[in-house]
This record gives C-alpha cells, sequence and structure tokens, in this order.
C-alpha cells in the first residue's frame, strides 16, 4: 500500500458533511486535514487507523483527528456494491470556534482532542446512532446540525473507548512498520482457514519467532495468536450472521478443529456463546 494525502471538500456554506458512501477495496492509506467519524453499515475487513490495523464489521464506529493516516479494506468474501459506511466530516478548525468553547461542550471537545489517536467506540446497541447518521445524510440548516451534537451526545454515553493507535509521525520509520504489519496481515488473511503459523508469520519480516513476537505486541498491542483468534471469531461472525450452517461446520471454516476451543475464544471476544450470538440476531 502506499501512502496519500487526500483534500476533502466541505462546501463553503456548511461546516460538516455526512454521506453515504460504498466501502471498496483500495490500495492506498489515506490522511486529510479534517476530523472524520466513520460508521460501517455492512461490510468487514480491516482497518488502519495510524499504525493500528484491526478488523471491522458492521457496526463498527471510528472517530479520527486532522492528518491521521487510515484506510478499510474489505474482505475478499464481500461484495463492494452491498457493503456501505456513512462518513462525517468536519473542519480541523471546530475546536477554535467560539460555539465549541461553551462549557457544556467540554466534553465533546476532549473527545475531539483523543481522536487525534483515532478512537473506536464498542457500541453494543447500535440502531439509535445508526438511525441518528442515517437522518443526517439528508437533514439540512439548522436540524442537519441539531443532530450532530446528538451523535456527540450518544458517543459520550459510550463507555467502552479504545485508543487505537500510537502517537505517530508520517517518517520512513512508520511507513516500514506499517508495510511489515501488513505483510502481516495479509498472511493471516490468507491463511487462517487452513493453518497460520508463527514460524512463517516470521519468516515474513526476517525474524525469529521471539523477535517477531515482541515486535508485533508493540505495534498492534495484541499478541500474534491473540490478533489470529479474533480473526478466526470475526469469520465465524460473519458466517453465523449470513449463512444457515451448523456451528460446527462454521467452527471448522474458521480454522479451529475443537468446538470446545471454538465456544470457549468466540465467547470470550464476543461475550456470547455461538448460538447466543445466532439467535441475537433473531
Amino acid at each position: 500500500m502506499e501512502f496519500v494525502f487526500e483534500k476533502i471538500h466541505v462546501p463553503d456554506r456548511h461546516s460538516f458533511i455526512t454521506r453515504k458512501l460504498p466501502l471498496k477495496s483500495v490500495d492506498n492509506i489515506h490522511s486529510h486535514k479534517n476530523f472524520e467519524l466513520n460508521f460501517i453499515l455492512s461490510g468487514s475487513g480491516r482497518r488502519i487507523v495510524g499504525d493500528n490495523i484491526s478488523g471491522f464489521e458492521r457496526g463498527d464506529l471510528v472517530l479520527m483527528g486532522p492528518d491521521l493516516p487510515h484506510c478499510w479494506e474489505l474482505s475478499p468474501c464481500e461484495k463492494e456494491n452491498t457493503s456501505f459506511c456513512i462518513v462525517t466530516h468536519f473542519s480541523e478548525d471546530v475546536m477554535k470556534s467560539d460555539f465549541f468553547r461553551m462549557p457544556e461542550l467540554e466534553k465533546v471537545l476532549r473527545l475531539l482532542r483523543q481522536s487525534e489517536r483515532g478512537l473506536r467506540f464498542k457500541v453494543e446497541d447500535y440502531g439509535k446512532i445508526q438511525a441518528t447518521f442515517e437522518k443526517m445524510t439528508w437533514l439540512e440548516g439548522l436540524e442537519y446540525y441539531i443532530e450532530l451534537l446528538k451523535v456527540f451526545n450518544l458517543l459520550l454515553q459510550v463507555e467502552g473507548r479504545e485508543k487505537l493507535s500510537n502517537p505517530i509521525n508520517k517518517t520512513d520509520s512508520f511507513s516500514k512498520n506499517l508495510e511489515k504489519i501488513n505483510k502481516v496481515y495479509e498472511y493471516v488473511f490468507q491463511h487462517v482457514q487452513e493453518g497460520v503459523r508463527l514460524e512463517e508469520a516470521a519468516a515474513l519480516l526476517h525474524m525469529a519467532p521471539g523477535s517477531f513476537c515482541r515486535f508485533f505486541k508493540k505495534k498492534t498491542d495484541l499478541t500474534f495468536m491473540e490478533y489470529v483468534k479474533r480473526v478466526r471469531v470475526g469469520m465465524a461472525a460473519k458466517l453465523l450472521a449470513e449463512s444457515d450452517r451448523q456451528i460446527t461446520q462454521i467452527c471448522f471454516e474458521s480454522g479451529y478443529n475443537n468446538l470446545a476451543n471454538f465456544n470457549h475464544y468466540f465467547k470470550s471476544i464476543m461475550g456470547m456463546t455461538p448460538s447466543e450470538y445466532r439467535k441475537s440476531l433473531a
């Protein structure tokens, strides 16, 4: 992947712009001067924010500050014409405005300051946020502005927040590390079903397994096997939601060869068993 700087055009008569956009497989990481709030309506894949690379799926919600490199890439099994996100861009100067300096909006300003590293909001019931985002795609004037404030209010109520990226600057070191991690993610995505080997992943970066594990943990805040488990569980969750295959079959298709281990890791990450997860979607 290459890094590019992108200019987002916010019309002169507006402080914010909200659009429903198709998700596409991309070959570049980009940044722009604006703040960005990104909500995934449908689709799954991997998300790059700064030096963090993670999986995403429906309901994923991230707030990013200006100049933070990022991209969302669809999984190979996803179709571009059925995967969408809603994106809101607003000026990097919004924090300097008198309106946002009101005491009542101090917590909103704090969120915006934290977004320089990318903030992921762990929303359990995203229906209300989705409805608000969808309204913002067609509202205008004061009604639109009020709806945006509602979004900020909803974000403040989300207790589960995750800072995605380490503090970064776009140096050669940043680009090289991102390229290395990206190679590992490519390997995991391509081999997660038939089996992922630590030695093979380490060899991609010409590292000994021990050095590779320390490098991966430092750059992603996850051990290599923790990441592999998350990818497998993400794949299983997608199959549970979009197919009527038996759970045992999904277990093996997700790279597990033991149903008890599959149930254990799925519950540890998703907070419920595979069967409970499938019932929750009904």
